[in-house]
């Protein structure tokens, strides 16, 4: 009987440290409006009214808002706010890792795509 006291007191405490219904819904209405703002200025700003032009600002927006919303669902909806630092840093330590390893494939995949098409494999006689 105790050991079983013991589970459930564990599952409560961790599953419920910080997440109560207000937290829940104070991240629910931060995504909402993040996603907004991506709207209104796709749409707005962009299409609509013409304020913003497409090109390398605005992919900076939008890469800047994807990944505050990334760190609020990590964060709060896979309860990694609420791990040990040192699980928190392997996790960001590989996460980093691999988009460094996505920008080298893609720098090289340029590469190797100039390469053929300057200098093809099989050239036409």
């Amino acid at each position: 009987m105790s050991n079983h006291d013991h589970i459930e007191g564990h599952d409560a405490h961790a599953h419920g440290e910080g997440m109560d219904k207000k937290r829940i819904w104070t991240v629910f209405f931060i995504l909402l409006a993040l996603t907004a703002l991506e709207f209104l200025i796709a749409l707005g700003f962009v299409h609509h009214w013409g304020i913003i032009q497409k090109g390398t600002v605005l992919n900076i927006i939008y890469i800047i808002l994807t990944l505050i919303k990334a760190y609020y669902i990590v964060a709060f909806f896979m309860h990694l706010k609420f791990e040990k630092s040192g699980f928190i840093l392997t996790v960001g330590i590989v996460f980093i890792f691999i988009i460094y390893f996505i920008v080298l494939m893609m720098i090289e995949g340029g590469h190797l795509n100039d390469s053929f098409t300057h200098q093809p494999i099989f050239p036409h006689k």
